[in-house]
């Protein structure tokens, strides 16, 4: 792996891409290329060898590191025996939800093919991460950290750390992705995960982090799991909380940190107690039957020895605690973002609502198989992805066959192809309501939302006036506690085809998801401003190939 800046200044610059057809990309800005090839290979994360999906023969994946409106060149070469895509967790796409890399808006790379990603992390700074979202490829590998620095000319609320680190954390399975996989086929839960890793490892103090005392460095979290929400903390310091996915916040302290599935954060941790020993870093499931723990070693220079016993403890166990830390994390309204003005110049708590979507999840048996639904609607897919038929005028979904609330009975769903409408620049309300005990998690690709509200129980309109309409931290995954709700803002400003889903990969692999299609009625002289065309090197599928061939010529 490896990435390139080019200094010229230049209007446009002319990228040849992998199926021999040219594509047209903004250089006003630097690009970045990366080679990447995807591969099985043996791993030993608990001990004993298991088939991972390494690529660059690496596990996690290699990091990406990238500033402000850079444009990714990303050629992934797939080796393995099945058709293979890579999503950007938190990367927003800028109109360009053709390089989303989720089924419903991009063709798979079938085996021994490659594809080209181009896209740019227009505006945005922050932590993230990649992963693999076709089946349950996520539980072999696959995913790795995924930043983006601020441009030298904006400031950052914080003094530059000496280290900047990754730490992905997450559950994992001894099973096979493909016998995980056909158990759901089957029709029954995806059973529990079997460990915890860090970075990859999951033997308690097989990860080591190596500090300087007095120094203070950047911790960069992820929770890269399947299902389990998860806490962190480090034996004898704290945690400083400076961004979430992609908003500084303000700089409250913590002794551990909540990180729900497929969540990003960034902590400042200084190293000042005695280096002549190590520390444990210690992460730990939340609100599971089956508690799981994994350590990592921090190790001063001057360490003579292993780390001190005994663990930490971990933050209390009830729901409570955990909400109320949810609602402390709120945006740094002093501080710039992507642009030299601050965060806080939007105000959003000014912004009337045009739309209130209310969400609800269900879990129960269809047709003798496990499934699960949103507003009754358990999502199949089509056979061709719902952005091409969109293009290429396919009738494959249906837009608006999702309900903005929930309907029927609780046990009630159906499955079908589910596509929401929304116009473009509407500000709606969207809030998910779980009646289920256990903890939710949902993200929506392309976008980044205000959290507005959490509390146990069930929402009413009566509910906003809990509302921070303020300094609501802007993330794309929240929580959704058991018996509980949350509440976001969102301004669809983003063309396209997006997916809401459970971050629960069993979840969402067994129906509980579906797409936002963001729709701009504009005439075609004019679409450019807010969506790029199908790209010419696009992979064609389904009812697709046949029909877009002429059409790409």
């Amino acid at each position: 792996m490896g990435w390139v800046k080019v200094g010229l200044v230049m209007a446009m610059a002319v990228v040849v891409m992998s199926m021999g057809r040219v594509v047209v990309v903004d250089a006003e800005d630097p690009y970045r290329f990366f080679d990447w090839t995807v591969s099985y290979g043996l791993i030993y994360p608990l001990g004993f060898p298991q088939r991972g999906i390494l690529i660059n023969g690496q596990f996690p994946g290699p990091n990406i590191y990238s500033v402000t409106n850079d444009n990714l060149i990303i050629n992934v070469h797939n080796d393995l025996d099945e058709p293979f895509l890579l999503s950007w967790n938190g990367v927003q796409m800028r109109k360009n939800s053709y390089q989303d890399g989720v089924y419903g808006t991009t063709c798979p790379i079938p085996p021994g093919k490659n594809f080209t990603y181009v896209f740019q992390v227009k505006d945005q700074i922050g932590s993230f991460f990649y992963f693999p979202s076709l089946g349950l490829h996520k539980a072999a590998g696959g995913f790795g950290g995924l930043r983006i620095l601020s441009r030298p000319l904006i400031p950052v609320p914080f003094p530059d750390p000496s280290g900047d680190l990754t730490l992905l954390i997450g559950d994992w399975f001894k099973r096979d992705h493909k016998t995980l996989k056909g158990i759901v086929d089957r029709g029954h839960k995806l059973p529990l995960p079997d460990a915890l890793l860090i970075n990859g490892k999951g033997h308690n103090g097989s990860e080591c982090l190596m500090v300087e005392r007095g120094k203070t460095y950047r911790l960069r979290i992820s929770n890269v799991g399947l299902q389990h929400s998860l806490n962190l903390r480090i034996q004898g310091h704290k945690l400083k909380l400076v961004e979430v996915e992609g908003t500084h916040t303000i700089q409250s302290t913590y002794s551990s940190l909540d990180v729900h599935v497929g969540q990003s954060y960034s902590v400042l941790v200084t190293m000042d107690q005695p280096d002549h020993l190590d520390y444990h870093i210690v992460v730990s499931t939340r609100f599971s039957t089956k508690p799981l723990t994994v350590t990592a070693t921090l190790r001063y220079s001057n360490s003579r020895g292993g780390p001190s016993e005994p663990l930490p403890p971990g933050p209390p166990t009830d729901v409570d605690w955990s909400i109320e830390q949810a609602r402390s994390i709120r945006t740094n309204l002093t501080a710039s973002g992507p642009r030299p003005n601050p965060q806080g110049s939007y105000h959003y708590g000014r912004v009337n609502i045009s739309r209130t979507i209310v969400l609800e999840s269900t879990a129960g048996q269809l047709n003798g198989k496990q499934r699960y639904a949103i507003n009754g609607v358990s999502f199949v897919e089509a056979d061709t992805p719902i952005k091409l038929a969109d293009y290429f005028k396919i009738g494959v979904f249906r837009v608006g066959n999702i309900p903005d609330t929930p309907r029927g009975g609780r046990g009630a769903m159906r499955q079908e192809t589910a596509v929401m409408g929304a116009d473009h620049r509407a500000f709606v309300e969207i809030v998910f309501q779980n009646r289920e005990k256990i903890i939710q998690s949902y993200h929506l690709d392309g976008y980044s939302f205000w959290v507005v509200g959490m509390d146990r129980g069930r929402w009413t309109p009566e509910r906003r006036g809990e509302y921070n309409l303020w300094d609501a931290v802007s993330r794309c995954t929240i929580q959704v506690y058991p018996k509980s709700w949350t509440a976001m803002y969102v301004a669809l400003d983003n063309v396209g085809m997006w997916n809401l889903r459970s971050q629960s990969w069993g979840r969402r692999y067994l129906g509980q998801q579906f797409y936002v299609r963001v729709h701009s009625p504009v005439r075609n002289e004019y679409r450019l401003r807010n969506e790029y065309p199908l790209p010419p090197n696009a992979l064609l599928c389904g009812r697709a190939d046949k029909s877009s061939r002429l059409s790409l010529h």
